[in-house]
């Protein structure tokens, strides 16, 4: 198997969240994209696929530009980062355009492909599973991790996200992340 895309893909991204950080987690931010990673390749074996699952968050958390990602991986690796890139709102804080930026998220994965979709679908199970992590330690506090600290809010967001990621409803990925997010919200 040629694994040099994502071998590349993944030293760009450890270099690009070097020193950072998961939310207050105490662990490297890595961690995150490569369990992203780890989780697409549960769904395919494209390359481009798993590179921008390394890549994600590069464009989101640093001056990397969509440019760049281009020029280093191609046309369809920037696009498929782009999706899952958050927009931003002039002259609203992160807090203030919170659900314009998740309404928009949730209506651009909507209309994405699957491949795209895959790419979301591995960030966000990540994401659901760490707040589950934290929600079996430290219950409702969870949320006060978040800039956005209403767990109704984020219970939208994440059910918003698993109505636009349905046409992966059969693979497992999309099952676990439905279920976990049932259990964060405790719905069964």
């Amino acid at each position: 198997m040629d694994t040099k895309l994502l071998d590349k893909a993944i030293v760009f991204a450890v270099k690009v969240h070097e020193g950072a950080e998961r939310k207050g987690k105490g662990f490297p931010y890595i961690v995150h994209p490569l369990e992203a990673v780890a989780i697409a390749a549960t769904m395919t074996n494209d390359q481009e696929l798993l590179a921008a699952a390394a890549l994600h968050d590069t464009v989101e958390d640093s001056s990397i530009t969509l440019k760049d990602i281009e020029r280093e991986f191609g046309k369809r690796i920037a696009m498929l980062v782009e999706v899952e890139s958050d927009i931003e709102f002039a002259g609203k804080s992160r807090a203030e355009s919170w659900r314009l930026r998740k309404e928009e998220a949730i209506e651009r994965l909507s209309a994405a492909d699957n491949d795209a979709k895959i790419v979301a679908l591995a960030d966000k199970l990540s994401n659901i599973r760490a707040i589950y992590r934290d929600y079996q330690v430290i219950g409702d506090k969870v949320w006060d991790l978040f800039s956005v600290k209403d767990a109704a809010s984020h219970e939208w967001h994440f059910r918003g996200l698993a109505r636009a990621l349905r046409s992966l409803h059969e693979t497992f990925a999309y099952k676990e992340f439905e279920e976990t997010v049932d259990k964060v919200f405790e719905r069964s």
